[in-house]
């Protein structure tokens, strides 16, 4: 059998990034990520009904949901290579261009920092639930802009850094399984009773799955604070390496200490969930500014945008040395 048409293509990758820059992530009710929410959603009842509603039902729910996921994909893309093979190659695109979210990502940031900018307190705590599932009504427009910074820091690796490592390195079905993952984390992959044993498959394959993009990131965000004004590629360096663990979880804390030394502002601070004061740690340099004043949302999009870039152009790279 050819596999060719799921083979990672750097023409499509190209094609695929041009159109989220130009065009942000496709709202519509077929989009991929909606249709396999959809499906995880009545996997994840029937397995209830059937009380398979601990670790072995979550890890049913991926093997089922990863089955589909990526079999109906790749299956959908060998078949329309045999009946005509110009539209396997548009498919292709389609899903591809569907599962990067970089400028959409942009814009929720963005969206916090334009209310902020108007004094709109409660847009902006609007804007910032949006990214985060921290409480926003206790927070100030600064906070709501430290939000929407480690939102793009974090976001940045499981977003599009994650997946195009993936892709790059697997093709179709690796971004498509990647996804499975990430769509389990982010709707049961939670420690809530509900979630605390069902979610535990999706949450520490999600773990595994980010834990070489998240270090590669940490890496690749110091060599881009080098790079540009402003930046301090030591302070990345430094502050990644020593503050990463005091954010929760494996992974979120390399780019989000890495970003806060880079662009020299003190990132999270105090956080509160259902209520209670959860954390007051601080990441970044002792002797920086706390972060969350007017332009650091701005700075933040700028820094994350090179990043991305600059391992697009490594996924490029990679794929074309493949050929």
């Amino acid at each position: 059998m050819d596999l060719t048409p799921l083979r990672p293509d750097p023409l499509l990758l190209l094609a695929a990034l041009a159109l989220d820059g130009l065009l942000g992530d496709p709202i519509y009710r077929l989009h991929p990520i909606r249709l396999l929410g959809a499906t995880l959603t009545r996997i994840e009842n029937a397995l209830r009904a059937l009380r398979l509603d601990g670790y072995i039902g979550g890890c049913l729910l991926f093997g089922v949901l990863a089955l589909l996921g990526v079999g109906e994909i790749s299956g959908a893309v060998l078949y329309m290579e045999q009946v005509y093979s110009g539209l396997s190659w548009v498919f292709h695109l389609y899903i591809l261009y569907s599962l990067i979210a970089l400028r959409d990502l942009l814009k929720h940031g963005l969206a916090i920092d334009r209310a902020a900018h108007a004094d709109d307190l409660e847009g902006a705590r609007l804007a910032a639930s949006m990214l985060v599932g921290r409480d926003t009504s206790r927070m100030d427009l600064a906070a709501c802009r430290r939000a929407g910074m480690e939102s793009l820091s974090e976001n940045a690796v499981d977003g599009f850094v994650s997946p195009l490592f993936f892709y790059a390195l697997l093709g179709l079905p690796g971004l498509m399984l990647f996804k499975v993952i990430s769509t389990m984390d982010s709707m049961v992959g939670n420690k809530s009773p509900r979630y605390l044993r069902f979610g535990w498959c999706g949450a520490r394959l999600d773990d595994l799955f980010n834990w070489l993009p998240a270090r590669l990131s940490y890496l690749l965000m110091a060599f881009v604070a080098l790079l540009l004004p402003g930046c301090s590629a030591r302070k990345a360096l430094a502050v990644g390496w020593h503050q990463h663990a005091l954010v929760p979880g494996p992974n979120s804390g390399w780019s989000e200490a890495a970003t806060a030394g880079a662009i020299q502002r003190r990132l999270v601070g105090p956080i509160w969930q259902d209520g209670e004061l959860v954390t007051e740690v601080w990441l970044g340099d002792a002797d920086d500014p706390a972060g969350g004043q007017p332009g650091d949302i701005g700075r933040t999009c700028i820094f994350v945008t090179a990043t991305c870039l600059l391992f697009s152009a490594m996924a490029l790279l990679f794929i074309v040395s493949l050929a």
